[in-house]
């Protein structure tokens, strides 16, 4: 199998840098999938469409599916940054 690279990624960001427009639902384009990776603590990943939610920590990322509507809460400290994939990514 290749090996799948992102082909850009978001500053690292705690529970005080994390962008408001990464809190309120917000969907990725199309053709493009995101890997929320949590780097220490805890943070919880709310998808619309199908409606799911799921609580991510190191070493379980959450995958966001192209044009998925989603939105992420810190739970507490934590630091977090999103990858993002022209193709859908190996976990």
């Amino acid at each position: 199998m290749a090996d799948i690279r992102p082909y850009r990624s978001t500053p690292v960001f705690d529970q005080d840098t994390l962008p408001a427009a990464l809190r309120q639902r917000h969907d990725t384009k199309a053709g493009v999938w995101g890997l929320i990776r949590v780097i220490e603590g805890e943070l919880r990943f709310t998808c619309l469409d199908p409606l799911s939610e799921t609580v991510l920590v190191p070493g379980r990322p959450g995958l966001v599916l192209p044009q998925q509507p989603h939105f992420v809460t810190p739970l507490g400290t934590m630091k977090m940054q999103v990858d993002f994939y022209d193709q859908p990514p190996g976990e």
